[in-house]
Parts: structure tokens; C-alpha cells; sequence
């Protein structure tokens, strides 16, 4: 730096935590964690404290959920200024590095991804008050659209400013909802960065494994929400397309945080997630079934009385099965148990979904049950959650219930399974 070169040189890098499932607050408080660890290096090797804030960078991930997005980037602006006024330095705009989330990135209708990366981008754009900002979009749609996409949303977000002069009802509520995530990240931030100065610095906190171990609790806790379709992505873990065209997405993954050969440290690695790829997994094994026979493992969708009655939960049956490859074969309604057995006998369907209202199921989903397990029906599901008629319902042949808030996950493994 003395030679005339500018900074920054060093990058404290937030993204391996968010990559690996972390929380907002743990990828903010690794970032600050390690670039503290940064200025007392470059400070201990003779460089004056105002040089050698000069000479970091920090890095985030953006992802498609706007406000808190938006809000952890703002709160790394301040806890960064608090940083420096804490090393006695006036406080400067940050340089900070912007990169889509991978963990939001699916493989399957990757043209969504390019709808999340906007998103990101709009949400990182904002802050321009920052020296410098990058969003790769890695959208699996090729690079040169992938480039094109994350520039032009960056365009977009400059114009981002006048949202907040807005005087609607409907603004004010949504940026104070902005206003307490960002509250909230930010103090999530400040007791995770006080956390790892008490255990002896970032360096320890992972060779001790504790970020890990807080990591790996948070992205259980996310992994959880995805299984069971709390947190959506779509395409992916709603709303499939098993009839999409095959894209090539890029081959791209972020590299593990882990130490070298030559590291002084030894750590366990924090291993980048996609939060799809437990469905990808079955989509993939749904592939392979189509090769090998020609078909896709199929769920007979039995739908009861009126579309009135059956429409909704049909629909809901549908995305379910079908975000683990096994295709819904659709239906009108039934009131007569040996036309819906032979409706089943005809699909070639393994599996079968009783689709009505509560007031249809009790007058009509014992016998339709009683009819396809007759028919040959390996396992019986009904769309819906467990009523007072459990006991009748599993008794005429009900095996299972699917519902919002279930784990679709492991149903969708259980029924590969049921169908080997």
C-alpha cells in the first residue's frame, strides 16, 4: 500500500456460513469476526489502523427474500462503522462484495432462478452508499444471461431509494417491518460477534468447531422447514414441472470452507447446501425409473363428489407428489366405489390419493378406500389431516395422511420405497 497500490486486499467472507445454512446473523457476525481478526494482523505487522481498514473487504450473500436482505446489509454497514468507531477511526463506507445465495439455486426449472437472483440483486442494490458492489448471478440459464441478469437488476435497484420516500400505508408498514428484521439481525450480529471474541477469536471459535456446531443446528432447523414445504422454492419444492425441457445449468459450486494442507488450524469443514436437493434427489430417481420402464411412478389421484368439493385438495395432492417426481394422474369426481377402482385399475398407478371435502369423506372415503385397496392399491393417502374418522378411515384401508405442514420429504421417500 505504501507503494501507491489501493485496496482492498483481504476479503472477510460471511458467504461460506450462509452457503453452509447458516442464519443472517451468524454470516454477519463471521464476516465482522474475521475482518477484526484481519485489522489486527495488518496492524501487528506495522500498518496504521486508517490504512488498514482501507485494505478489507466484506462479503454477504443475497437471497430472495427482499426485506432481509435488505435489512443484513444495512446492518453490516452499521456494525461495520461501529467497528471502526471502537478502533477510534471516523467511519467510512464499507467495500462490500455481493454474491447470489447459492443455497436458494435449484437445479430443476432453473429459469426461477433467474426470478431469485433478481430479487437478490434488487435486495443488495440498495446500498450504494458502499464503494463497491458485485452480484454473480449463477442462475444455471448460461453465463453471458446470467451476467446480463445480475447488471441489469443492479440498474433496476438504483432507483431503489425512492421506495423509501413513499408515503403509502401499505410502505410504511412494510419498512417497518424492514426496520425490526434489521433491529433484530443487527443484534443477532453483535451477540454472535461477542460470542467468538470470548472464546479467543474467530480462529479458535473454529478449531473448536463452535460455528459449525451453531451452523449446523441452524441449517437442521431450515432443512426441516424445506422438508416440510414451510419454506418454498419454486419449482422445486412447489409447484414442479415434470413435463419441463431439459436445461443445462452451469457446474458450479462454492468451494467448502475448510483448511488447507498448510493451515496452522485444523477445523472441521462448513460444507455449502442447496436447500432443493433433497427433492432433486427423488426427481432424479423418478428419472431413472422413466428411462429404465418408460414411465414415471404414478399417484392416482381418487377425487370424491363435485369438482367444488375436490378441486382444492386435488390441486394441493398434485404439487406434492409431483416435487418428488411421481406424477399425479388426475381425475373427475367419483361417488361410485367400482367405477373409481376400475378408474385405478386403468392408470397403471401404484399409489392412490383420496381428494375431497371433510362432508364427502365422511360419506363416501370408507367404501372408496375399501374399493381401491381391493383393486390393488399399494398405499392409500388421503389429502387432508386426520379426524375423528381416523380410526374407521385406516381401517377400510388408509394408510397415510398429507397435509400443509407435514413432512413431505419423508413421505415421498416412504413411497419410493412402498413402490420397489
Amino acid at each position: 500500500m505504501g507503494r501507491g497500490f489501493k485496496g482492498p486486499f483481504v476479503l472477510a467472507d460471511g458467504r461460506p456460513v450462509h452457503d453452509a445454512g447458516g442464519s443472517e446473523a451468524q454470516e454477519l457476525a463471521f464476516a465482522l469476526a474475521v475482518a477484526v481478526a484481519y485489522l489486527r494482523m495488518l496492524e501487528a505487522g506495522g500498518i496504521e489502523l486508517d490504512i488498514a481498514r482501507n485494505a478489507l473487504s466484506l462479503g454477504l450473500s443475497a437471497d430472495a427474500d427482499q426485506f432481509l436482505t435488505m435489512a443484513k446489509f444495512r446492518a453490516l454497514r452499521l456494525l461495520w462503522a461501529r467497528i471502526e468507531q471502537a478502533c477510534g477511526l471516523t467511519p467510512q463506507p464499507a467495500f462490500i462484495a455481493a454474491d447470489t445465495a447459492w443455497r436458494m439455486l435449484t437445479q430443476r426449472d432453473p429459469y426461477v432462478n433467474m426470478l431469485r437472483a433478481t430479487m437478490a440483486t434488487f435486495s443488495a442494490g440498495p446500498w450504494r452508499r458502499q464503494r463497491h458492489h458485485r452480484v454473480a448471478a449463477h442462475a444455471g440459464a448460461g453465463i453471458a444471461r446470467s451476467v446480463r441478469a445480475a447488471r441489469g437488476a443492479q440498474y433496476a435497484a438504483g432507483a431503489a431509494g425512492r421506495i423509501q420516500s413513499c408515503q403509502s400505508v401499505r410502505s410504511r408498514r412494510r419498512f417497518r417491518r424492514h426496520r425490526d428484521s434489521d433491529a433484530a439481525t443487527l443484534r443477532g450480529g453483535m451477540v454472535a460477534v461477542s460470542g467468538y471474541r470470548e472464546t479467543g477469536g474467530i480462529f479458535a471459535s473454529l478449531e473448536q468447531n463452535l460455528i459449525q456446531r451453531k451452523v449446523a443446528a441452524t441449517r437442521a432447523v431450515r432443512e426441516a422447514n424445506f422438508a416440510r414445504r414451510k419454506e418454498v422454492l419454486t419449482g422445486a419444492t412447489e409447484f414442479p414441472n415434470l413435463q419441463e425441457a431439459d436445461v443445462a445449468v452451469l457446474d458450479a459450486k462454492p468451494a467448502a470452507l475448510a483448511p488447507s494442507g498448510e493451515a496452522k488450524i485444523k477445523f472441521d469443514a462448513l460444507a455449502p447446501m442447496r436447500l432443493a436437493a433433497p427433492f432433486e434427489g427423488l426427481r432424479d430417481r423418478s428419472d431413472q425409473i422413466q428411462q429404465e420402464t418408460g414411465a414415471r411412478p404414478k399417484v392416482f389421484l381418487a377425487n370424491l363428489g363435485a369438482p367444488a368439493d375436490f378441486t382444492e385438495r386435488a390441486t394441493f395432492a398434485k404439487s406434492f407428489f409431483e416435487t418428488g417426481g411421481i406424477e399425479a394422474v388426475d381425475t373427475g369426481g367419483f361417488t361410485d366405489p367400482a367405477t373409481l377402482a376400475s378408474a385405478f385399475k386403468a392408470s397403471g398407478a401404484a399409489l392412490t390419493c383420496l381428494c375431497s371435502s371433510d362432508k364427502v369423506y365422511a360419506e363416501h372415503a370408507a367404501a372408496a378406500a375399501k374399493a381401491l385397496q381391493a383393486a390393488g392399491a399399494r398405499h392409500i393417502y388421503l389429502a387432508g389431516r386426520a379426524s375423528t374418522q381416523e380410526a374407521t378411515l385406516r381401517a377400510a384401508g388408509v394408510n397415510d395422511f398429507i397435509f400443509a405442514g407435514g413432512d413431505a420429504l419423508a413421505t415421498l421417500r416412504e413411497a419410493y420405497r412402498v413402490m420397489e
